[in-house]
């Protein structure tokens, strides 16, 4: 152990002068070297959907639904074939999307709203949501049958 001290110590004494040396020249060096600036950033969806796309968009949601009755009709769809009145009541006889007829009441709801009303010459429609999401104020629409289409 005796040995080994006057060894560490020559050691030691050799490597400090090399030690402080280098110290002093390299932050010199480091301040010059400029970092090169981050590449822009670029999305690359690798099959996945772009988590920044308005689903939305250019897209009408009534694509790829099931329609089995008048709750799942949204009322911009509709179109009315005829008024009946039958037991003093009057029905809207609607056409569907695939063009088969349904009967509606006054009360009947749809997917967006209910039928509000229904006259010898028009129905009124009172919708209610717009793409699912409620409004603050119903909109009422009125389609009307003309006396050539009755």
């Amino acid at each position: 152990m005796k040995n080994f001290r006057p060894f560490v110590a020559a050691l030691l004494a050799a490597g400090l002068p090399g030690l402080a040396s280098a110290q002093a020249t390299a932050p010199a060096a480091a301040s010059s070297v400029v970092p090169a600036p981050p590449p822009p950033a670029i999305y690359d969806p690798a099959g996945r959907r772009d988590p920044f796309k308005n689903l939305l968009a250019g897209k009408d949601i009534s694509e790829r639904r099931v329609i089995t009755g008048l709750s799942d009709l949204m009322i911009d769809e509709i179109t009315i074939i005829g008024l009946v009145r039958n037991k003093g009541r009057f029905e809207a006889v609607l056409g569907m999307a695939a063009g088969f007829p349904m009967s509606a009441h006054e009360g009947d709801r749809f997917a967006d709203g209910f039928v509000l009303s229904i006259s010898d010459t028009q129905v009124v429609l009172r919708k209610t949501k717009e793409r699912g999401v409620p409004l603050l104020k119903p909109k009422d629409i009125v389609r009307e049958i003309t006396s050539e289409e009755r």
